[in-house]
């Protein structure tokens, strides 16, 4: 294969200096045209022979090998199709290509048969011939694996059909899933590096960023600072060498945004910062990714090497005389390190630890030089702002936040998963439009949103637009896009104590009010929940959040306080519960559950009693036992034991 340096072909006049427009397609696929007066339709052409053929000559098998889908055992569907594949003779006519995270983690392993687009849940190897043969040989959809709503029952036959995408804006996300992460010719035949063309040889470095601005994109790791607006200061700040960061950190418990960006579509994350070096005058990058996502890691290390060989990362990039390197910095998984100023600390080799701000990075950031720092997210949206224009951007979304959101949907939804909506839908359409609802037709209680650092928001919000003006008011944060459901059976006292707890775990304990005032704050929520708490409580612990808020030194202690603040704010009564009358509305709190017997569902059979380590439980044999509340440590063995419900909870 040629080099994406050289011209197209011997007899076309177009060059790296005056590329056409299918230049970078052509360089990974290799030359076809002859003609230079029509080397554009040749290009074309090209790409129709060989990404878009007709459905009765080519078909492609997708395979999500994202780490969830890999973790059920994707892997080996590969594998599994290929041979399947050889028996029919069907190898020539239907590729079976592995692709990243199609985001429906919890239908995994996942299978999509183009170009019908049709939609497989929970493939197992097993499933494999009947695919083929009933499927690919015989034209009949294998029903019994296709997606089932939980609501209506309705199967549905393809992933645009499926209500959990019908009812996305997949922009990010909108190749993860259908190209191979591990091939630059599958990103490149969706259109990629196409903006880094234009930016290099149409465009100024000032031009870049007037476009960034005119999209309204606002970085997506938590802060929403004006992207734009940042790059700007560090093209103008002084010297001659500067960095650019990618904040791959994602450290918040249920988030997998970055990570399955990063596996699913890697190139778009270098493209976007390529373009970020070549606007703000730098010419080398660092992406800080922690260790737990190998395979993240994995697929950046190709796609790096790949862009390389093709000439589109490295040294004098298409022969346009911009270079860019970019190196992968592997994080060792402390939370605190997520923060700008300790993450370029812990690449630097040190403690992460945060530094007091001003100066920020964009003056004195990496080595003391001036730095971008955006997360994963705001560098994949780079290029499409770039293709499409900003103005396209800034259509999406409210007045002061624009384009999409990517979020984690976990807990108790009907569907979870990676979903990306534009910004300014609602709550409830999240929800219950993209997540089915709650499970087990539960009744909604709170949504947690922005991470352990985010506020939880009860079902009063649900109809609250997804903003970053909007989610601050009310007593959250957009976070980088963490979103948990509860129901009825949440404790959120309980969920307040978890969140703090593991923020409190994660403090670099540099400043006091980070140090010890999430620690005080703990023990008093610790406290609570063992039904040992006082009514005086409830304004220490109001008052060390707004201390923690104000007076800490970074983003970690500043935002550590919203859980306690918010469901303070929301939930008081289940705080005044706990407290008055040591009980705990959700049955949560172990320490506040009351286990008793029901007199007249009580046989005697005696099984709650052996199961007692405690001796808390007597009777006479076939007669109706009792618990002794003195001698009970709430263990709930009793109850997992009883074979007729007897057992309950006061």
């Amino acid at each position: 294969m040629k080099s994406l340096m050289d011209p197209c072909c011997e007899k076309c006049f177009h060059t790296p200096a005056s590329p056409c427009r299918d230049y970078i397609r052509c360089r990974t696929q290799g030359p076809l045209c002859h003609d230079d007066e029509s080397c554009r339709a040749k290009h074309k052409a090209h790409l129709e022979a060989i990404h878009l053929p007709p459905e009765s000559e080519k078909r492609q098998i997708l395979i999500c090998a994202g780490t969830g889908c890999t973790s059920s055992g994707s892997r080996k569907l590969v594998e599994a199709f290929a041979e399947e594949l050889a028996k029919h003779n069907l190898q020539e006519r239907v590729a079976v290509k592995i692709t990243g995270c199609h985001g429906f983690c919890e239908q995994g392993p996942l299978v999509i048969v183009e170009p019908q687009k049709v939609f497989y849940t929970r493939v197992q190897v097993e499933d494999v011939p009947e695919i083929v043969e009933g499927h690919l040989v015989n034209g009949q959809v294998v029903e019994r694996l296709l997606y089932v709503d939980p609501t209506t029952g309705e199967r549905a036959l393809t992933y645009e059909t499926v209500p959990f995408y019908a009812k996305q804006k997949r922009l990010v996300l909108h190749n993860c899933g259908h190209i191979n992460p591990e091939d630059v010719a599958d990103y490149v035949a969706s259109g990629g590096y196409e903006a880094l063309t234009k930016v290099l040889f149409e465009m100024s470095g000032e031009q870049v960023i007037e476009e960034v601005k005119t999209s309204g994109l606002r970085g997506r790791g938590g802060a929403g600072f004006p992207t734009g607006l940042k790059w700007s200061f560090v093209r103008a700040a002084e010297g001659d060498v500067k960095y650019v960061v990618c904040n791959a950190d994602e450290g918040d418990p249920g988030a997998f945004m970055d990570r399955s960006v990063l596996e699913g579509d890697p190139h778009a994350v270098l493209e976007g910062m390529i373009i970020c070096g070549y606007a703000v005058g730098a010419k080398e990058g660092y992406i800080y990714v922690r260790a737990e996502y190998p395979l993240a890691i994995h697929r950046l290390k190709i796609a790096i090497a790949q862009a390389e060989k093709y000439g589109l990362l490295g040294e004098n990039i298409l022969n346009s005389g911009f270079s860019f390197r970019i190196k992968i910095k592997a994080g060792a998984g402390a939370f605190v390190c997520g923060e700008e100023t300790a993450l370029l600390t812990s690449i630097e080799g040190n403690r992460g630890m945060p530094r007091p701000r001003p100066p920020f990075p964009a003056q004195k950031g990496l080595w003391g030089k001036p730095t971008v720092i955006n997360n994963v997210e705001t560098f994949a949206n780079v290029p499409l702002i770039i293709k499409n224009g900003g103005a396209w951007y800034a259509s999406m979304g409210t007045e002061k936040s624009k384009g999409t959101k990517i979020f984690a949907l976990t807990g108790k939804v009907n569907n979870t998963g990676l979903v990306e909506v534009p910004m300014g839908i609602t709550m409830r359409e999240v929800i219950f439009g993209v997540g089915g609802g709650i499970r087990e037709g539960k009744k909604f209680k709170a949504v947690q949103i922005g991470g352990p650092s985010g506020g939880c928001l009860p079902e009063e919000q649900l109809d609250l637009p997804i903003d970053y003006e909007s989610l601050t008011s009310a007593g959250a944060i957009m976070g980088s896009g963490g979103l948990v459901v509860m129901d009825e059976t949440t404790c959120m006292v309980d969920v307040a104590r978890f969140f703090l707890n593991f923020t409190q775990a994660e403090s670099c304990g540099k400043c006091t009010p980070c140090r010890e005032g999430t620690k005080r704050m703990l023990e008093i929520l610790i406290r609570i929940c063992e039904g040992r708490g006082e009514m005086e409580d409830l304004e220490t612990l109001e008052r060390l959040a707004r201390v923690v808020k104000n007076t800490s030194l970074c983003g970690l202690g500043q935002t550590a306080p919203n859980p306690v603040l918010s469901t303070l704010r929301y939930f008081r009564h289940e705080y005044e519960a706990h407290i008055r009358d040591k009980r705990c509305p959700a049955r949560v709190c172990r320490a506040l559950l009351v286990y008793v017997i029901n007199q007249e569902k009580c046989t005697g059979c005696g099984a709650c009693a052996r199961a007692c380590p405690a001796g808390a439980i007597t009777g006479e044999k076939k007669q109706p036992h009792t618990i002794d509340p003195a001698k009970c440590i709430k263990c709930g063995n009793c109850m997992q034991k009883c074979k007729f419900g007897a057992v309950e909870l006061a």
